[in-house]
């Protein structure tokens, strides 16, 4: 049964939750989540990309009084061990944490999640044969083959849609469990970052991570009206807003940030328009809400973060997730009931100040 959440006006409506691609970042989505499992709320669609794919298989892979241990295992077993105690204080103590555990990750991999591969980086020398990444993702199939019940998952009784691009023409390609059946290597794939991931074969295509292309897939679940009401949470991981860098680290991770946030500041631009023109001619139609919760990442995790699998970060990421949904959920209710039939609006990313408040904690 679909869960629901009330309107302004008190009816019900229908709930759907994307989630955005960003390796190692994904454990916001894991606090999004929760926040949302703890009020009740249990979206009757999950759509996303890369790691938000993984994320919403999982949910929808599982019976709902399991979906939160099973993120939680997922995470727990994709954190580094730490041999010396979260730096909480110090900003430059915990930068050399946060890089030591992302050198960690590049030079020996993570269990469960990818290896190195033969020869990955060492084709570049000329003696040895091509290849066309640099890790392997077969530890990954058999921890989602573990943590995921595909069965349940494609009998569709909540509704999975991710996207893939196609290497060799361009194209997303989307995958929804109502009309394929899904199993790991079509999950493979959405996760297949080129080149550090390689890209999979799933029935004659050869696809990869559509973070190169639609890393916030808001359009492939709104871009139909819903038949009723909906609210759709987008839970993204990286920011548009950030401080002008004084570093070489900050440029380095500013970049990232605007490349990957850019694809879904392209899509909310695009509902808007379609939803006026849905306004003007069909204006008593069904209404979306569309709420934005956004990770600020602070400087001090890098510009590796997407490799930072330390405890540290994983928990301050988790623990970011959550607030940010409590924060869209108060302010939910107390909005005015929108003029049109789209409403959009965005949870302002944590002060830096108030990050620092909660680290640790």
């Amino acid at each position: 049964m679909t869960a629901s959440i009330p309107s302004g006006t008190g009816k019900p409506v229908e709930t759907a939750l994307v989630l955005s691609g960003g390796n190692a970042l994904g454990a916001y989505h894991g606090g999004v989540h929760e926040e949302l499992e703890a009020r009740g709320i249990r979206p009757g669609w999950v759509a996303g990309t890369s790691v938000g794919a993984l994320t919403a298989a999982i949910l929808a892979g599982n019976r709902p009084e399991h979906r939160q241990e099973r993120l939680r295992q997922y995470w727990e077993e994709a954190a580094q061990a730490s041999f010396w105690p979260i730096p909480t204080d110090d900003a430059r103590l915990r930068e050399f944490y946060s890089a030591a555990h992302i050198v960690n990750a590049l030079a020996f991999g993570r269990p469960g999640i990818y290896r190195h591969r033969f020869p990955g980086a060492l084709s570049a020398l000329p003696w040895l044969p091509n290849d066309v990444a640099l890790y392997d993702q077969a530890p990954l199939r058999r921890t989602l083959e573990r943590l995921i019940d595909f069965d349940l998952l494609n009998r569709a009784e909540t509704r999975l849609s991710f996207v893939c691009i196609d290497v060799e023409t361009g194209e997303e390609v989307l995958f929804d469990n109502t009309q394929d059946r899904i199993d790991a290597r079509h999950l493979l794939a959405a996760v297949a970052l080129m080149p550090i991931f390689q890209p999979v074969e799933v029935d004659g295509r050869l696809l990869c991570d559509a973070g190169l292309g639609n890393n916030l897939p808001v359009d492939r679940v709104l871009e139909d009206p819903p038949e009723r009401d909906m609210v759709c949470f987008a839970s993204d991981l990286h920011s548009m807003r950030g401080d002008r860098p004084k570093r070489l680290n900050a440029a380095f991770q500013r970049t990232e940030d605007l490349v990957f946030s850019s694809q879904g500041r392209r899509n909310i631009a695009g509902l808007r328009r379609e939803y006026a023109l849905r306004d003007r001619y069909e204006p008593r139609g069904s209404r979306v809400t569309l709420v934005h919760v956004i990770y600020d990442a602070p400087e001090l995790e890098l510009a590796g973060k997407l490799f930072d699998f330390s405890p540290g970060s994983i928990r301050d990421r988790w623990a970011a997730g959550r607030r940010q949904m409590a924060k869209a959920l108060d302010m939910l209710p107390k909005r005015p009931e929108p003029e049109g039939r789209f409403d959009y609006f965005a949870v302002a990313p944590e002060p830096a100040e108030t990050a620092r408040k909660h680290r640790g904690s």
